[in-house]
């Protein structure tokens, strides 16, 4: 069934698209009764299943169930592959994007992103270091918003790597900051960096 998903969507369309986007989300689905892995979610406050969704654009592409008792991004690293593998071999020119919120942010994921040109959209959990650095932007923005009344959404670029990540890849990214000159800034693929209009068009998609 999984597979007939994804190849029905491959023949939806005529011609090769050059550019699809994969959004990944989970999602409560609620249990009424004392069916086999019912679990307490506490952010839902319920028990419920936890199943993972893959659309692209109106187009179901994956329906994984799973109990709530999980990490939200449990085995959404291997789907996405299995994703890619499979819409490579009809499109092998196509640009794949991966989309999801901060609950799938893990540096493997990443990481495997970034070594198949796949390009990334994801949301990031804020920290202390985080707060730290987008602090004048806030203050900036708030400034703006007290002397319009409108609300207020910018867009800067820096570098930023948890000392949890990959340390290999750390060092690559220091290696290529070496070597240029300069900071290197956060890319979405191996092609090209992501310019404020993509920034906008997919989070302007993705709400």
């Amino acid at each position: 069934m999984s597979a007939v998903l994804v190849d029905q969507f491959i023949a939806s369309h005529r011609t090769p698209p050059k550019e699809i986007t994969l959004d990944f989300d989970a999602t409560d689905d609620r249990i009424h009764g004392d069916q086999e892995g019912s679990f307490f979610h506490a952010f839902y406050y319920h028990y419920c299943y936890l199943p993972l969704y893959v659309f692209c654009g109106d187009q179901l592409l994956v329906a994984y169930l799973r109990p709530s008792k999980i990490d939200a991004a449990k085995h959404s690293r291997g789907i996405l592959k299995l994703l890619v593998r499979r819409i490579r071999e009809s499109w092998p020119k196509v640009r794949i994007i991966f989309r999801a919120d901060s609950g799938f942010c893990r540096w493997k994921t990443l990481k495997y992103c970034d070594e198949n040109a796949i390009g990334y959209v994801v949301g990031l959990a804020t920290n202390t270091r985080l707060k730290r650095i987008q602090e004048p932007y806030m203050d900036a923005a708030e400034q703006r918003f007290e002397a319009t009344g409108e609300k207020q959404r910018s867009f800067h670029e820096f570098a930023y790597s948890a000392k949890t990540w990959d340390r290999k890849r750390r060092v690559i990214l220091k290696a290529e900051q070496l070597a240029e000159g300069r900071q290197p800034a956060l890319r979405c693929d191996e092609s090209r960096r992501f310019t404020e209009g993509d920034l906008r068009r997919h989070l302007h998609a993705a709400r």
